[in-house]
């Protein structure tokens, strides 16, 4: 199926461009004409993450030493920045992508591998881009919200973003050259990843579907133009400081 999805990138990645230009970008969390369907998935989501995940999450964070968590989020992080140095091109910011590459290259070495990031350290900030940020930058909307199965909230600019981002095979080519090593990675990151967010459950009230839909599709926008909040109120307490 990915071999699939990856020949048919370019027309894929085309005709979203059309559907999400029809979508104002600042109009984007008001667009979810698939709510019905999206809460029955984010229920089923949910109780898997509830009874699976969030056990496993448990268990992950009690016996791993913490150094090996910041590793697996390091190295996973630092086989990002070609793709990010590709996506800092796209979008003419050809500053951050120097920064990028450099990034990319001491953590590379110095940092073995990627575990370590000196690169923070020795004045090289991190920042992440993609293709469906790109497409952001150039003025294509978010598209419809959508949830799909496991792998939780998304947009249409999103999940193409996604297969671009493969199509691209920047991402991939750091770990293998295989399907089951680029698997294993990501399934350290997301167990990685949930296992970090544990503290954050205190936050969500009310209607959870409607919170996370809104948290998701403010964070995208706010990752679109690089960490520039254009709402005072919620960029006086911080939501999206790292």
């Amino acid at each position: 199926m990915i071999p699939s999805l990856v020949k048919s990138a370019p027309s894929i990645i085309a005709t979203t461009a059309v559907i999400a230009f029809t979508v104002p970008v600042n109009a984007a969390e008001d667009y979810d004409p698939f709510e019905k369907t999206n809460r029955k998935i984010f229920a089923f989501n949910d109780y898997l993450d509830r009874n699976l995940l969030v056990p496993v999450a448990k268990g992950y964070n009690a016996i791993t030493p913490r150094v090996v968590n910041n590793g697996i989020s390091n190295a996973y992080s630092n086989a990002l920045e070609p793709l990010t140095t590709v996506n800092d091109v796209a979008q003419l910011k050809f500053g951050r992508g120097v920064t990028a590459v450099s990034r990319f290259v001491v953590n590379s070495t110095v940092g073995f591998f990627g575990v370590f990031d000196v690169a923070s350290k020795i004045g090289l900030p991190a920042h992440k881009e993609d293709f469906g940020q790109t497409l952001g930058y150039w003025g294509v909307g978010n598209g419809p919200y959508l949830v799909l199965p496991l792998f939780g909230p998304r947009t249409l600019r999103h999940t193409v973003g996604h297969v671009g981002d493969y199509y691209t095979g920047m991402s991939y080519t750091y770990f293998g050259d295989n399907l089951g090593e680029d698997a294993l990675m990501f399934g350290l990151k997301g167990l990685d990843l949930r296992a970090s967010l544990l503290g954050s459950e205190e936050f969500i009230t009310g209607d959870r579907y409607l919170f996370i839909r809104s948290a998701y599709l403010q964070n995208q926008e706010y990752q679109v133009n690089d960490g520039v909040d254009e709402n005072e109120f919620e960029d006086e307490f911080g939501l999206f400081d790292e």
